[in-house]
């Protein structure tokens, strides 16, 4: 047990850590069941524990950065749907993810508030999709989505770390941060698929 608990050293953690957060935000957009929130937190844990003075910073710059190259790639090949007479496997995996009423949500609020949509959708869990698709069926430009999912990444990648932050600074140990972390994280993804299901299941 005692060797789980420690860490490789610093030097180690960031040759391997960095790539890999790189690696798997990407990963996590392009397929949305990679629990990427998580990920990011964790690192930030192990940041917060590190002597280096800009680990953090760079938690947050890869994190974001990821995430942002990952969501163009995955609106990039839901575009190739759009325009494709039969479509495409991304584009039909978009639309099994987007519930029809989220999805019509999603279109009504772009229609006015394009960015804030784009900054709501990457914080809310489950929000990212039915976006992306409202702007794909919208016919929304690459760049412009790019432009409004820009900030969207920044605050996502901000806002998993700063819990990731939190969980470092209430535990001494780097490893019981990462799993109050991960707990908290998982925590916030369930209880609003929860909420929806319990308003299904009662409608008013």
């Amino acid at each position: 047990m005692a060797a789980v608990r420690e860490l490789p050293p610093e030097s180690t953690q960031q040759a391997v850590g960095y790539p890999s957060l790189f690696l798997l935000v990407a990963l996590g957009a392009l397929v949305p069941v990679v629990p990427t929130g998580a990920i990011v937190s964790s690192a930030a844990v192990v940041a917060f524990h590190q002597t280096a003075p800009l680990a953090l910073l760079f938690v947050f710059l890869v994190a974001a950065f990821a995430a942002f190259l990952g969501d163009l790639a995955l609106y990039w090949l839901g575009q190739r749907g759009v325009r494709s007479r039969n479509g495409s496997r991304w584009l039909a995996a978009l639309r099994s993810r987007a519930a029809p009423d989220r999805l019509a949500e999603a279109q009504r609020r772009l229609d006015t508030h394009q960015v804030p949509v784009l900054v709501l959708s990457r914080l809310i869990p489950a929000g990212r999709i039915p976006v992306m698709l409202a702007c794909l069926l919208g016919e929304m430009p690459l760049r412009r989505f790019a432009r409004g999912d820009l900030p969207a990444c920044l605050a996502w990648a901000a806002t998993y770390q700063l819990i990731g932050i939190l969980g470092g600074s209430l535990f001494p140990e780097p490893w019981e941060g990462v799993v109050a972390a991960v707990g908290l994280t998982v925590l916030i993804s369930v209880v609003p698929v929860l909420w929806r299901r319990v308003r299904g299941g009662h409608p008013s």
